[in-house]
């Protein structure tokens, strides 16, 4: 669809002369050109100057694509009075206002290692035990409080509990060091922001110079991008938010889709204009991820019909385990991607890429990795594995090293407990292994399940843990690793499979997507209580809504029987989400303990238009056909 084309409510929210507006914009419904041809529009049309628009995003490439494609429109050179980030435009306006409350124009920008290295030096200042009182969840908590506007003063006020009181403590200490040293952090710049906004006669001259706020992804905003944004629009109150609720994924770093609702309230004059047309997804697609989000209740949302053909149905393959489950995926992917189509695998955790990377690898098939680094070059997988490494070689200097880092104590702790192992060491079980040295270096107490990154590396190392129970020897664990390790394929720009996070994925689209793993306990998570708490869960029925639309013409989900998890294998029960989609838009594939006996020929055409004759198996297999488990490793 072009740039120029605009759908009759497109036209409705592009047209809008003045006031505030609500665009309920659904997946795929073209949200990104009616914020260029609302600014267009209101230039050329209306006779504003490009310098009072000001369009405000989430991300500098989003920021980026919008201006080009206004200059597309309009040969002139457009150039906003501001078209960026959020974080961009607060670190302007305080370099040229924050004079006003203390901030010299510079300041620096602390990045969250900075942050993190500042908080460690005011956990030891407060001589408080690093392993208890963790810098990254005291950050991470300070962090919300900032986001949701509170002070500094009333979380001391309020601080009831003893942690909580550390955390108040910690806080303005940190917040000294910051002053001291003429910085500020991410989140700093948003409230510095609202606080010189809040300045009537600055905000009488910023309101003069933007007169039109644009707002991209609403439902992504915090309490303090909220006030921001209300306090720019100011007397005018010609807010133009973007949003949509089902696409609301981001609670975790502070994000609050209720500031929709909360517009109705600022803006009871709010027109609302809804975009229900699909030009990305078919039918299918649309109707089965609908069929999901529609569950939540706490919210409504919005029914979207696509403008292309129906489509096929959405697959759902039940997998025996996950090794099945990585095969039947990664041989599918590689057919599409022969065939020049794009493909991408989703999953909830990065710790779940592991299966496909090794299929991948193994079948010599080129890959991207998106958003995070392979299993193996995982920090906490590579500390673990160094540990393993010496067990088989004591005298290995490059992972002696690296324990060294890890902590002095657990190196001396892990030396004396190695010593007393027997000499068949090399063939114990390397799953048992790596448990004890688990338990014996007291390797975990260096994470926290609160902290978002932690928690994820806990993932991977219960994952790690997986792939040693599938191995008899040490030896074998250390070759298959290190094999895995020596190859470098995904690398390859030209590669057409991508393997990320739904987290990743969001705002992407791709013409064939692979949503794996759909368990309970795994998608929806049950990381922090998930699975009890309503407003965690209706967040993951929409990450779930988000993976699903991100197909443009195939869908396929899968989930498997049973899962290496822990050390162990467990059985698994399918999401609950899978059943929350009507039969009728499901094609099932794949049954237990059911495989083709017999490979079949089916002619398929490569990019060119070429004739390709590939190997595949048939997956529609009959139910009279049901036999024993075959092994199929040399598909």
């Amino acid at each position: 669809m072009e740039d120029n084309y605009l759908n009759e409510e497109q036209i409705k929210a592009v047209t809008h002369e003045k006031g505030p507006l609500l665009v309920l914009a659904g997946a795929g419904s073209g949200k990104t050109r009616v914020l260029i041809h609302r600014a267009t529009w209101l230039i050329k049309e209306r006779g504003v100057k490009p310098e009072n628009i000001a369009l405000l995003t989430f991300t500098n490439k989003a920021a980026g694509e919008m201006t080009e494609r206004i200059k597309k429109i309009d040969s002139k050179r457009i150039e906003l009075g501001f078209s960026g980030t959020f974080h961009t435009f607060c670190a302007r306006l305080l370099r040229e206002y924050g004079v006003n409350i203390g901030i010299s124009p510079g300041y620096v920008i602390l990045d969250s290692d900075d942050s993190e290295s500042v908080m460690k030096e005011v956990v030891k200042q407060l001589d408080l035990d690093p392993k208890q009182y963790k810098p990254k969840v005291f950050l991470a908590i300070i962090s919300r409080m900032k986001n949701d506007l509170v002070t500094l003063k009333e979380a001391e006020n309020t601080a009831k509990e003893y942690f909580y009181r550390q955390v108040a403590k910690a806080w303005r200490s940190y917040q000294e060091k910051l002053v001291k040293n003429n910085a500020l952090d991410f989140d700093d710049l948003l409230v510095k922001a609202v606080d010189i906004l809040r300045i009537d006669r600055i905000r009488e001259v910023i309101n003069q110079k933007l007169q039109w706020i644009l707002v991209d992804e609403y439902q992504d905003t915090n309490k303090a991008q909220f006030e921001l944004t209300k306090l720019l629009a100011g007397e005018r109150r010609n807010i133009m938010a973007v949003g949509d609720v089902a696409q609301a994924i981001y609670s975790f770093r502070g994000a609050d889709y209720k500031n929709l609702k909360l517009l109705e309230q600022a803006y009871p004059e709010l027109k609302t204009v809804g975009l229900p047309k699909n030009y990305r997804s078919t039918q299918f697609i649309l109707d089965a991820a609908y069929g999901v989000v529609k569950n939540n209740t706490n919210h409504p949302t919005m029914r979207l019909s696509a403008t292309r053909e129906a489509g096929e149905k959405v697959n759902l393959y039940e997998a025996l385990d996950e090794r099945d489950e990585a095969k039947y995926v990664v041989v599918r992917s590689k057919i599409l991607s022969d065939l020049g189509q794009e493909v991408v695998v989703l999953y909830r955790t990065n710790a779940q890429s592991r299966a496909f990377e090794d299929e991948l690898l193994k079948r010599d098939i080129p890959y991207k990795l998106v958003g995070g680094l392979r299993f193996y070059n995982r920090a906490e997988v590579k500390d673990l594995i160094a540990y393993l490494r010496l067990i088989h070689n004591p005298l290995e200097e490059i992972s002696r090293n690296r324990i060294e880092k890890i902590g002095k104590r657990k190196a001396s702790v892990f030396e004396t407990w190695a010593e007393k192992l027997p000499d068949d060491r090399r063939g114990k079980e390397p799953a048992k292994l790596l448990e004890e040295i688990i338990n014996v270096t007291n390797y975990l107490d260096k994470y926290d399940e609160r902290d978002e990154d932690d928690a994820a590396r806990i993932e991977n190392i219960n994952e790690l843990l997986a792939v040693a129970s599938e191995y008899a020897t040490l030896v074998d664990f250390l070759t298959g690793a290190a094999l895995a390790e020596s190859d470098i394929k995904q690398h390859r720009s030209n590669a057409k499979i991508s393997l990320m996070t739904v987290h990743a994925a969001k705002g992407l689209e791709f013409e064939n997507v692979f949503v794996v793993g759909l368990e309970e306990g795994l998608f929806p998570h049950s990381r922090s209580g998930v699975l009890e708490n309503k407003e965690d869960l209706e967040e993951e029925r929409r990450l779930m809504y988000v993976a699903m639309t991100r197909a443009k013409e195939n869908l396929t989900l899968s989930w498997a029987r049973s899962r290496l998890s822990y050390g162990g294998r467990h059985q698994s029960i399918p999401s609950r989400f899978l059943a929350e989609i009507p039969e009728e838009l499901l094609k099932k594939i794949g049954m237990v303990n059911v495989f083709e006996k017999e490979m079949k020929r089916k002619e398929l055409f490569d990019e060119f238009g070429e004739k390709k004759r590939i190997i595949v198996p048939d997956w529609e297999v009959a139910e009279e056909t049901k036999g024993d488990f075959e092994d199929i490793d040399n598909w």
